[in-house]
């Protein structure tokens, strides 16, 4: 690859993660208008509630929504059989399987360590006295 090849894949990802996101998309739109409006407003929230960080998390979570919408789809089965009366809920559950791919958990985690630190309990942990 040359070394504007390479930045370019910094820039914008590697050629297979937009391949398998547009197919994603293709997808989406050959499911009945009833599932396809479910799944777009799920992927938008989703998109900006989790905040998903790597490509990969990413790819996965909306490959698992979609294969959930084509088999519910084939199935017959009705939208809000699926997600249930709240779709808020359903989303954010949906969402916490893939909590490993969230930006805000290293915050949660920074958060954390800076208090404990701030309280002494960090060095209590390490059996050492709290400064």
């Amino acid at each position: 690859m040359t070394v504007a090849g390479e930045w370019i894949e910094k820039i914008t990802g590697p050629f297979e993660d937009k391949k398998r996101y547009r197919e994603y998309k293709a997808r989406t739109k050959l499911l009945p208008e009833s599932h396809r409006t479910a799944v777009e407003a799920l992927d938008r929230y989703l998109m900006y509630f989790g905040s998903i960080g790597k490509s990969d998390v990413l790819l996965r979570m909306v490959d698992d929504l979609i294969d959930l919408f084509e088999r519910a789809a084939a199935d017959g089965t009705p939208v809000r059989d699926v997600v249930g009366e709240d779709p808020v809920e359903f989303a954010e559950e949906f969402l916490a399987n893939y909590a490993d791919g969230m930006w805000i958990n290293k915050e949660r985690d920074r958060l954390r360590r800076a208090v404990e630190r701030a309280a002494g309990e960090e060095s209590e942990k390490e059996g050492e006295s709290p400064r």
